[in-house]
């Protein structure tokens, strides 16, 4: 292996630190007190809370599955997207103002469903 390999980030790498990001990202939300600035700022944007679940939950599954160079890994990863949506909607329970929604849990799965399967599309491409 030479070194320009060692210095320059390949693709699956910053896939995967972007899904990092976005799981740090995704547990800070859904944690959040509902009176924070945070959800507040989110509360602004008017945008259907199930949507924003749907949407972050894709882009959670959707990227393991396209940044693992194993995919049977990356889609159990993404898949296990579903598990971390499930916890931490009930964790809203104990976060001042927030409160866990079966709704919200439906919109998790649709999300990670839908990125898993867009994600394992693109991965045979």
């Amino acid at each position: 292996m030479n070194n320009s390999m060692l210095r320059e980030p390949n693709n699956h790498t910053l896939l995967l630190a972007l899904w990092a990001a976005l799981i740090c990202c995704v547990v800070i939300g859904s944690l959040a007190p509902a009176a924070s600035p945070l959800m507040v700022a989110i509360g602004r944007l008017h945008i259907w809370d199930k949507l924003q679940h749907f949407g972050a939950y894709l882009a959670l599954s959707f990227l393991p599955v396209i940044g693992f160079r194993d995919r049977r890994r990356g889609i159990v990863a993404g898949l296990s997207m579903f598990v971390l949506g499930t916890l931490l909607e009930g964790g809203q329970h104990f976060s001042p103002g927030r409160a866990v929604e079966l709704g919200d849990i439906i919109a998790n799965g649709v999300g990670v469903s839908c990125g898993a399967l867009l994600g394992a599309c693109i991965a045979i491409l």
